[in-house]
């Protein structure tokens, strides 16, 4: 048996998923059943899991899922026409963009998906819509910062030199982040904050978010740039509770623009075997039953403004987010990489 390409570079792991799941993810074979409904997931399962299994309850419609860190839009291209997957699931906005320049995703008008998303956190196409939100804030040092406010501008003041750390500058989170300064401030602008920034931090970027957090606990800095449900996680962890209990968040540009945010989200493929039920799914996820279970399970913000944000969420803050539609984002992604190319950014504060 000769594999996709995404096979020969995905985890052992994932390709034993990926195996045990050819019933119906083989070409030759989509899966058509009135009544089953087909993931490609991007998340995690322990996130969703609990989601798909209330939706088997209340409907009869079986969820079949694919899941892995990657590979997955690859993996639909190369299946074309006959790609059983009847939705695209995504943990970041990157993603869904990649899916529908892509080619692999379709419009869907829905009532439903219109009235519970705000617009700016939707395709203005119908390719794609948010499920659940994530702010890219700032955790400071409680003991080392005093200050509550901040903006990203400040993030460049030479106040804050060797203070800040931060992962690489091509992560998807970051590019997301830049391209929304130059939506604001502009390109000229951008290069001149994305620089002062560089000559601010405390290390090159590595790491994750988390790894962040771990060096203002270490002392190493005190501001680290990363998304509000790694609290979450990191309170869950014993080894890395100390970490999360020496920061408090810091929701950038709170008096004015609001701040930046990223989301998770679906997309509906663009040969859905089974579109009906899909979209019935997709539906099911705005819900407030399941945008409360999806947003708690990770420690993010519902996109439903009526579901129930989780407790630990709520005690962070209030967010006010970005005002700019993600899909202007978008279009200021190439840029953003540039950019971070350009100033050398990942070379580190001695660059």
């Amino acid at each position: 048996m000769i594999l996709p390409r995404p096979f020969a570079r995905a985890a052992a792991s994932t390709f034993a998923l990926l195996l045990s799941f050819a019933a119906f993810a083989g070409p030759a074979a989509p899966a058509r059943a009135a009544e089953e409904v087909n993931v490609y997931s991007y998340r995690e399962p322990g996130l969703t899991d609990p989601i798909f299994k209330t939706f088997e309850k209340e409907t009869g419609i079986k969820v079949n899922v694919i899941y892995a860190k990657d590979g997955l839009i690859e993996r639909i291209t190369e299946e074309g026409r006959n790609s059983p997957a009847d939705i695209v699931l995504t943990p970041e906005s990157g993603l869904l963009i990649r899916a529908k320049d892509a080619g692999i995703t379709q419009a869907l008008k829905s009532k439903v998906l219109d009235e519970a998303i705000d617009a700016k956190l939707r395709d203005p196409e119908g390719h794609w819509f948010a499920l659940t939100q994530r702010a890219r804030v700032v955790y400071a040092s409680k003991e080392r910062v005093k200050q509550d406010q901040i903006t990203y501008e400040e993030l460049a003041d030479p106040k804050w030199k060797g203070k800040i750390c931060v992962r690489s500058g091509q992560h998807t989170y970051n590019i997301a982040l830049i391209a929304s300064i130059i939506a604001h401030d502009g390109e000229e602008k951008a290069e001149a904050w994305l620089t002062g920034l560089r000559d601010n931090l405390a290390r090159k970027p590595a790491g994750g978010d988390r790894e962040g957090v771990r060096d203002i606990h270490a002392g190493l800095c005190d501001l680290a740039i990363a998304n509000t449900y790694y609290m979450a996680a990191m309170l869950k962890n014993p080894d890395q509770k100390p970490w999360a209990e020496s920061v408090r968040i810091l929701f950038p540009n709170a008096a004015d623009r609001g701040t930046h945010v990223n989301v998770s989200g679906a997309a509906l493929a663009a040969h859905a075997p089974n579109r009906d039920n899909a979209v019935k799914l997709i539906e099911y996820l705005v819900s407030p039953e399941a945008q409360g279970l999806y947003a708690e399970a990770n420690g993010e913000y519902p996109v439903l403004a009526t579901a129930k944000t989780s407790d630990l969420v709520k005690s962070w803050g209030e967010l006010k987010p970005d005002s700019i539609p993600l899909s202007e984002f978008a279009t200021l992604r190439k840029k953003a990489s540039e950019l971070v190319d350009k100033v050398r950014f990942d070379a580190g504060p001695s660059s």
